[in-house]
């Protein structure tokens, strides 16, 4: 019996979930475990107004910062934002939506989601920017902030390995937001770097099932970029 989660690339994968509007959790950090096959098959549908959400918008020119370009995005929900030039000028020129939220809370927010946890309580942020206008609560003689967690339209997830019943192994630090985020999407796609049969995982070593896959293809790379170059003096 044929596996319905297999496609061939990201364009079939991504055929009949894109619209206007979306919002998009975004696995990866920087530009380290980040779906780019996806990415750019988003760019060439020219779906705008999106919401994404992800720890950053990767670097100009390469992953969502392609995005920012084509000025498909409305709203970033993130953590960090300065390694991106094009993400600083829309936002300080008002053409950009942002809202910041703290790397773990960011973290906890979409593990939430996924957990059908609608809100949580958290330190992070209490007597900052971060908590105006949110819900605040002693307990137990400390002062916490509510966050709520974060759902979104559709996932897009980059995995190192993967069979075809979508069960994934990440590989290293690429493991960063990918599971969290795989979880809080109505839709998850993933691409990987090798797609193996069913079986062929141990799964004692899969780091997130794949009950939470809908759609998975082996994806095309060219290069594993490194955001920051850095050599030795001689």
């Amino acid at each position: 019996m044929a596996n319905n989660k297999v496609f061939q690339n990201a364009h079939d994968a991504m055929q009949g979930i894109l619209f206007d509007g979306m919002t998009i959790l975004s696995g990866g950090f920087g530009i380290c475990g980040i779906a780019e096959n996806i990415t750019e098959e988003i760019k060439a549908s020219k779906v705008t107004k999106l919401t994404i959400v992800s720890n950053n918008c990767g670097i100009d020119g390469f992953g969502l910062g392609t995005l920012l370009h084509t000025r498909q995005i409305k709203k970033m929900i993130s953590s960090y934002v300065g390694e991106n030039k094009t993400f600083e000028e829309q936002y300080l020129k008002g053409e950009l939506e942002l809202e910041f939220s703290p790397q773990g809370t960011l973290a906890e927010r979409c593990r939430a989601g996924g957990a059908g946890i609608p809100a949580f309580y958290t330190k992070t942020g209490v007597g900052t920017i971060i908590a105006e206008g949110k819900e605040t609560k002693v307990i137990d003689g400390v002062e916490y902030l509510l966050e709520k967690a974060i759902k979104g339209d559709l996932s897009i997830i980059k995995a190192w390995k993967g069979d075809e019943s979508g069960n994934l192994v990440f590989r290293k630090a690429a493991r960063n937001f990918n599971p969290p985020m795989a979880k809080a999407g109505n839709i998850c796609v993933v691409e990987v770097e090798q797609l193996v049969k069913t079986g062929e995982l141990d799964p004692d070593h899969i780091h997130l099932p794949g009950i939470y896959v809908d759609r998975i293809f082996e994806g095309k790379y060219t290069e594993k970029k490194i955001e920051f170059v850095t050599v030795r003096e001689e």
